[in-house]
């Protein structure tokens, strides 16, 4: 157990890392290799396969193989078939085809995606046996994560990857790293069959969190589960659109040569740098506004995470716009997801407060995320990628878009201040 919390950085920091090698760059790899109206699959295949394989991989190390060996073998796939696609772009140049490219990222994603709540798993069980308080001291381990991925955007921007898939490489490599380093981290114990009597053994049913669709009979849970899907709806369109939208300004000549086109991950990387600070804040509005006043607080912070990019361009002063988007992505993003999970916790039973909050991300970061992403992804290839027009036509179909993301965001946060109960 010596420096279990340096061994447990490393492990959050080398997790996030992985995942920001290409999370919010891949978009422009696809624009700009003819796949631009099918990025919307691209984000929202971590949506669907959310619904299923964190629970199942989930059983795997509850009862038959060590969390820290789940979460080697799965960064082991994980990083081959990405490492596969990376590969496989380099090869095939301009004539990438979306069929193979997009089954080797989806097996990759679907190995990935567990292990998010795998490194979760380890390090919670690593500071119990340490005798640490998990409260206390989890936050700041878990906040390098948050680093993590912020360093792999840097470098993808500035070793010039943003548009190859070298990117995929890059996040294949470091997910073969944590693969082995993951096997160095402390054994996690498994409950053996005799832990169990057979009325204690939790089944798929309760891993998937699927029981807990009982609680939509309670009229104030239903109305949050329904807002807790449209509000993440929201999650994933910045994610998969701000980079192409940015860097489609480099056919403006006004605005080719800016920091912003050439450098678009470095800028979008502010949301996460707001991200990893606004969590900080969360306490103190939690205790002055209430958990309602704070869901809601979010809500139209999407509105201007949207909105600012409808409004901006990488020009000054149009830039500080994009630079303001960013900035309360933190707090869109964080406020909703942690007070959230506290409402869900405050508001159920003990015995079901685990597949509640797998129901919470189930409607947010599956079914919301999933549903969101395609849909965005349909209108902007109807005011951008199926409009033949010169580059200021398609910058007004960007703004047009962004501009009904906002509007979407806006009816719901009206709709969730008027009908959601009030709490305390």
């Amino acid at each position: 157990m010596k420096n279990i919390k340096l061994r447990l950085t490393v492990m959050n920091f080398l997790e996030f890392a992985v995942w920001g090698a290409y999370l919010t760059s891949m978009g422009t790899y696809l624009a700009n290799h003819g796949m631009g109206t099918n990025i919307g699959w691209f984000y929202s295949i971590q949506g669907i396969v959310s619904l299923f394989m964190p629970a199942l991989m989930g059983i795997v190390a509850d009862r038959w193989i060590p969390a820290q060996k789940v979460l080697s073998l799965c960064h082991a796939v994980a990083g081959a078939f990405m490492l596969a696609a990376g590969l496989y772009g380099i090869y095939a140049g301009a004539d990438v085809q979306f069929a193979i490219l997009f089954t080797l990222y989806t097996i990759s994603v679907a190995f990935f995606m567990p292990t998010i709540a795998l490194t979760n798993s380890v390090a919670f069980s690593a500071l119990t046996k340490a005798g640490m308080d998990t409260v206390k001291d989890f936050p700041p381990i878990r906040v390098l994560g948050t680093v993590g991925f912020i360093v792999t955007m840097w470098c993808v921007d500035l070793l010039g990857f943003q548009a190859t898939s070298l990117q995929f490489v890059v996040s294949g490599t470091l997910s073969g790293l944590l693969c082995l380093y993951a096997l160095t981290l402390p054994n996690c114990p498994i409950k053996a069959d005799s832990e169990e009597t057979p009325a204690k053994k939790e089944g798929l049913l309760e891993a998937l969190g699927l029981e807990a669709f009982a609680l939509f009979k309670q009229k104030k849970m239903a109305i949050f589960f329904i807002f807790s899907m449209l509000l993440g709806m929201c999650l994933q369109v910045t994610n998969g659109y701000a980079n192409p939208f940015i860097t489609s300004f480099g056919a403006i000549s006004e605005f080719a040569d800016t920091f912003g086109v050439q450098h678009a991950n470095i800028l979008i990387s502010i949301s996460q740098i707001s991200e990893a600070v606004c969590i900080l804040f969360i306490p103190f509005f939690l205790k002055r506004f209430g958990i309602k006043n704070v869901m809601l607080l979010s809500m139209f912070a999407w509105v201007l995470r949207f909105g600012f990019f409808g409004a901006g361009d990488p020009g000054m002063p149009g830039v500080i716009l994009f630079v303001l988007s960013c900035i309360v992505y933190g707090f869109a993003f964080d406020f909703f997801n942690v007070s959230g999970g506290l409402y869900v916790d405050k508001e159920t039973a003990p015995e079901q407060r685990s597949s509640a909050q797998g129901l919470f991300m189930m409607m947010t970061n599956g079914l919301g995320a999933t549903i969101g992403t395609l849909s965005a992804q349909a209108i902007v290839n109807h005011f951008v990628y199926d409009v033949q027009g010169s580059p200021i036509e398609i910058w007004q179909g960007w703004q047009t878009a962004w501009y009904i993301f906002a509007a979407f965001a806006l009816v719901v946060a009206i709709a969730f201040w008027l009908i959601f109960p009030k709490t305390k």
